[in-house]
């Protein structure tokens, strides 16, 4: 939430993942869909093609000790404050995801069951749900809104592949809503935390000096009706792709 650095570097890992997953679930389901069940994370057989796991080991501790500091040095509102350390709690729930899925996968598959990382995944996705805005108010908050709305759906999936695990509609909404999360968490990061990529009209996310709430400040009236026309007609796209809204696309 704190920069555009931290944006980009979630999407650079949620893509990829989520990318990953949704190829490698179709391609199971597609090849056998009476045995199909969704599996914590889809590891290749050549130990290198896994980097993306091994390297969440590394780095979402920093990003959460990162968040750490952020709380530490910031003296604003205590709720924009406070954001920052409930983020990180939330990125130390899914180190100890990636943790548990790893020691399933390469040690004894008897350990953790499936079942139980599913039900972890759903709750630490339900954390980051609790957390997404937190202090972020008017137009800044809109965009958060949608984020916070694929954490949930997220959650939900996660939820309900620990029941049934052959559910390759769960999985389908699963990997996409990663996907989209991901592409998602880029656009707020140009469009909130740059003024070159902002909204028309608009400008950079600032701390106003009154509330010391984050803030994205529009020159008219009409820059801040077309940014939230905007957000809604990205709202409408995210739905009518995970198949979630009934009326036409």
């Amino acid at each position: 939430m704190a920069s555009l650095a931290a944006h980009l570097s979630a999407a650079l890992f949620l893509v990829p993942i989520g990318v990953r997953r949704l190829l490698c679930s179709s391609s199971v389901y597609i090849d056998n869909p009476s045995l199909y069940r969704s599996r914590t994370w889809y590891l290749s057989e050549t130990k290198w093609k896994n980097f993306d796991i091994y390297s969440l080991i590394l780095l979402l501790p920093i990003a959460a000790f990162s968040e750490i500091f952020l709380f530490l040095a910031f003296s604003g509102n205590p709720t924009y404050k406070f954001a920052f350390s409930h983020q990180s709690m939330a990125i130390f729930f899914f180190w100890a995801l990636t943790i548990l899925i790893i020691l399933r996968e390469n040690f004894d598959p008897l350990l953790v069951s499936e079942s139980f990382i599913f039900v972890f995944a759903g709750i630490a996705f339900l954390i980051e749900y609790s957390v997404i805005g937190n202090g972020i108010t008017g137009l800044g908050g809109a965009f958060y809104h949608l984020s916070s709305g694929l954490a949930l759906l997220c959650a939900c999936c996660c939820l309900y592949l620990s029941m049934k695990p052959s559910a390759f509609f769960a999985e389908f909404l699963l990997s996409s809503g990663l996907t989209f999360k991901g592409t998602w968490m880029f656009q707020i990061g140009l469009s909130l935390y740059t003024d070159a990529f902002a909204l028309k009209g608009c400008r950079a996310m600032l701390v106003l000096p009154a509330t010391q709430d984050a803030f994205v400040q529009c020159d008219l009236e009409e820059d801040q009706m077309r940014a939230t026309s905007l957000l809604g007609a990205a709202r409408g796209a995210a739905l009518c792709w995970l198949s979630l809204d009934k009326k036409p696309c």
